[in-house]
């Protein structure tokens, strides 16, 4: 395969949603794209300075260092598989990982970017870094939840009561020292 097959091919990759996301605003599939790729690449760079850690004998910052590297890679390879286009592989992960539900990507998001905050917590390359990849992976988070339900929905939900087989919730402006028999030791 040649050079300009791969560009080709990498570059026809944003069209290739499934209908399961058509429900995500685009601003916000393209928000949660752009903050991975920036992120990752500043991850990548900030996981340097806590390599750099050593000099001081700070061990847990340069396995946090390494840690945050590697996960920029990883969010790297699944948001911008352009940036990686030479190595083979990249296009099929980047893929398999689109195919997956949204909920997916922000557990790996999140997954990959807490253990930084847990060996080297007073930095602020991982507070920063691996900041950035835990947003993308909270912004993956909202998608999943998907829309909020429209203003019809919420009153009628709020307003005639609470969910079928639920018990009939009472007056929600009375309170323990108005109504005694709110509160009842059993």
């Amino acid at each position: 395969m040649s050079l300009m097959d791969k560009v080709t091919m990498l570059m026809a990759r944003p069209g290739g949603e499934n209908a399961q996301k058509d429900d995500v605003p685009w601003w916000m599939r393209t928000g949660g794209r752009a903050l991975g790729t920036v992120g990752s690449f500043i991850a990548i760079i900030l996981g340097l300075f806590n390599i750099l850690s050593i000099v001081v004998l700070n061990v847990s910052c340069l396995i946090a260092g390494i840690w945050q590297m590697l996960a920029g890679f990883i969010v790297i390879v699944c948001e911008a598989p352009c940036c990686c286009f030479f190595i083979d592989y990249v296009q099929t992960l980047s893929d398999r990982v689109e195919a997956r539900p949204y909920w997916n990507k922000a557990a790996l998001y999140i997954g990959l970017a807490l253990p930084p905050f847990f060996l080297c917590f007073l930095s602020l390359s991982t507070w920063f870094g691996s900041g950035l990849i835990f947003a993308t992976g909270i912004i993956y988070g909202m998608m999943a939840l998907g829309k909020k339900g429209s203003r019809d929905d919420m009153a009628a939900m709020a307003g005639a009561g609470s969910p079928t087989g639920a018990p009939a919730a009472p007056d929600h402006t009375v309170t323990l020292m108005e109504d005694p028999d709110v509160w009842r030791p059993n």
